[in-house]
C-alpha cells in the first residue's frame, strides 16, 4: 500500500498538517454543539481568559486525537501487510472476522459493562452508523481505486477507529464520546482518501496511476542538463 511513486517529506508534513487541522477542527465545532454550556458560563458575565482557556481546551483535546489518528493510519499500514504476507489468501477472511467482533463489541460488551445501561437500542445505533459510514467511505476508496481496497477500508474505519475511540468509549459519557468520536472519523476518513492521490495506486486493468515513469523521468532531467551545458 505504501509502494508508488516517491514520497517527499513536504509531502507527508502537508498530509499530518491537514490532519491535524481536522483534528482539530472536528473538537472545536463538536464542542460548540455538545458542550455549549461550557462556553456559556464564562460568557455573563464575561470572563475573557477562562473563555479562552477552554477553547484551547478543546483544541488540545483535537490535536491529540489526531495524533492518535495519525498513529493508528500507520499502525494500520503496518498490520495490513504482515497480515497479507502471513495470512495470504485468508487475510481478507480474518478481516471480516475481526470487523464482526468489534462491532459485536461496540453493542454487547458496552451495554452489559455499562452501570445503567437502559436499553440497548443506542448502543446498536452507534455501532450500525460507525459500520454504514466505514461502507459509504469504502465504496469512495474503492471507486477511486481498485475494488479489492473495498474491505481493507471498511476493515480501517470500523475496527481501527473502533480501537482508537476505546479511551472515550470507557467514559461512557456522550458528550466525550462524541467530542472524540468526530476528530477520529474525521482525519481517519482524510488519511484513507488522500493516501492513494499521495503515493499512487495500481488500478483495476492493473495500470500504476500516480507513479512517475522513469522514462519520463529521464526525459524532465534532459532539459536541465541541456541549460548548464549552454552556461558552460
Amino acid at each position: 500500500m505504501l509502494e508508488g511513486k516517491q514520497v517527499t517529506i513536504r509531502n507527508w508534513l502537508k498530509f499530518s498538517s491537514v490532519t491535524l487541522l481536522l483534528g482539530f477542527l472536528g473538537a472545536v465545532i463538536t464542542s460548540f454543539f455538545v458542550r455549549a454550556d461550557a462556553y456559556l458560563e464564562y460568557m455573563h458575565p464575561l470572563d475573557f481568559w477562562e473563555l479562552t482557556g477552554t477553547f484551547l481546551w478543546f483544541s488540545v483535546l483535537g490535536l491529540l486525537y489526531s495524533v492518535i489518528s495519525q498513529m493508528g493510519f500507520f499502525a494500520y499500514l503496518t498490520v495490513h501487510q504482515f497480515g497479507k504476507g502471513f495470512f495470504g489468501y485468508f487475510w481478507k477472511h480474518a478481516q471480516i472476522v475481526i470487523i464482526a467482533i468489534v462491532l459485536f463489541d461496540l453493542v454487547y460488551l458496552r451495554y452489559t459493562r455499562a452501570e445503567d445501561p437502559g436499553s440497548i437500542f443506542p448502543y446498536i445505533v452507534v455501532a450500525g452508523v460507525l459500520f454504514i459510514y466505514s461502507l459509504a467511505v469504502a465504496y469512495v476508496k474503492k471507486e477511486e481505486t481498485h475494488p479489492r481496497a473495498f474491505l481493507p477500508a471498511v476493515f480501517f474505519m470500523t475496527v481501527v477507529t473502533s480501537l482508537e475511540w476505546i479511551p472515550g468509549l470507557r467514559t461512557n459519557d456522550p458528550d466525550t464520546m462524541m467530542i472524540m468520536i468526530v476528530p477520529l472519523v474525521a482525519c481517519n476518513t482524510y488519511q484513507l482518501l488522500r493516501l492513494h492521490h499521495i503515493v499512487g495506486y495500481t488500478n483495476e486493468k492493473g495500470e500504476e496511476v500516480g507513479m512517475p515513469n522513469k522514462a519520463d523521468e529521464v526525459q524532465k532531467s534532459k532539459p536541465s542538463n541541456t541549460k548548464k551545458n549552454k552556461k558552460r
